[in-house]
């Protein structure tokens, strides 16, 4: 059974897990394996524990791709996006394969599963606060990733439905203040920055005052990030620029977490961006366990 059925997981090219598995497995084994010694390659079964109730599963296609590459196979109980729970230990999925193959790809397998799935149960999480407050707009991650970990943070964001934002640097044009600085005005960037990008690519530029705010849109900026601003400040430039630019896009960012992020729901805010989504956000918790065929009972399996 597959887990990776979930939508999202078909806009990822089978090449792309391909080579992310093969260069995680060549890091972390880049000669000898010598506790493979200890277990040899009899065929065994591990079962794929989730220790963290009510999880989001996200990374499946990741954790799937590695044991592919090492000649193992899974057979998932849960599909991506489902919720896992919510007892405090879930049998998962199946792992099936070589032993000592089974035990290559057990860390790096796990670590994608963990770090996506507490993604996704922070974005679902965001996701239900937002909808159950009423607030139509759209929650957003931010570039604030793992470097060389991109791909499965970003997944994992849409697996638990929030937007992941610009994807990277060549993806949509960020003006942050040192663009501006180093430009000598809002406008002056704006302006070199359409140059390059054309009508193919938005451009959003981080305002700190309503001022900068209406100089962005002036100057033909698409998206304005209200960078740091207190809840009502916000509410209060918000309203100041949708009133003059209607169709300008309005994003809150900075100080937003998920104890507070209703305090900056609003019918003029389009986009509310949280790094903690990716930064310090809980992983969840899962083993692998190998079988031994002379257990007594399943009990005996999880808890041992």
């Amino acid at each position: 059974m597959s887990a990776s059925k979930h939508p999202v997981a078909h806009s990822i090219p089978p090449h792309t897990l391909t080579r992310l598995a093969r260069e995680w497995l060549a890091e972390d084994t880049p000669n000898f394996d010598p506790a493979g010694v200890c277990v040899g390659s009899e065929e065994v079964e591990a079962w794929l524990l989730c220790k963290t109730p009510h999880t989001i599963l996200a990374g499946s296609p990741f954790f799937t791709a590695v044991f592919t590459e090492v000649g193992c196979t899974v057979e998932w109980i849960y599909q991506e996006g489902a919720e896992i729970g919510p007892d405090a230990v879930t049998l998962t999925a199946v792992v099936r394969g070589p032993a000592r193959c089974l035990l290559l790809g057990e860390r790096l397998a796990l670590n994608c599963l963990a770090r996506a799935s507490g993604i996704a149960s922070r974005c679902s999480k965001l996701k239900e606060i937002a909808k159950g407050d009423g607030w139509h707009g759209e929650v957003a991650g931010t570039r604030k990733t793992t470097p060389g970990f991109r791909l499965v943070e970003k997944y994992a964001m849409l697996v638990g439905g929030v937007s992941m934002h610009r994807q990277d640097l060549s993806a949509m044009v960020m003006l942050k203040d040192n663009h501006v600085w180093a430009s000598g005005s809002i406008t002056e960037a704006v302006k070199a920055a359409r140059s390059v990008c054309g009508f193919s690519s938005k451009i959003e530029v981080e305002c700190r005052s309503v001022e900068e705010g209406k100089e962005a849109a002036a100057a033909g900026a698409d998206i304005v990030m209200l960078d740091n601003f207190q809840p009502q400040e916000l509410h209060s430039a918000a309203c100041a620029l949708k009133n003059e630019f209607p169709n300008l896009l309005i994003e809150a960012s900075g100080g937003v977490s998920p104890e507070n992020i209703v305090l900056y729901f609003s019918s003029h805010v389009d986009i509310i961006s949280l790094g903690c989504i990716t930064q310090g956000c809980p992983v969840a918790d899962f083993s692998l366990k190998v079988q031994n065929p002379s257990a007594n009972s399943m009990y005996k399996q999880l808890v041992g």
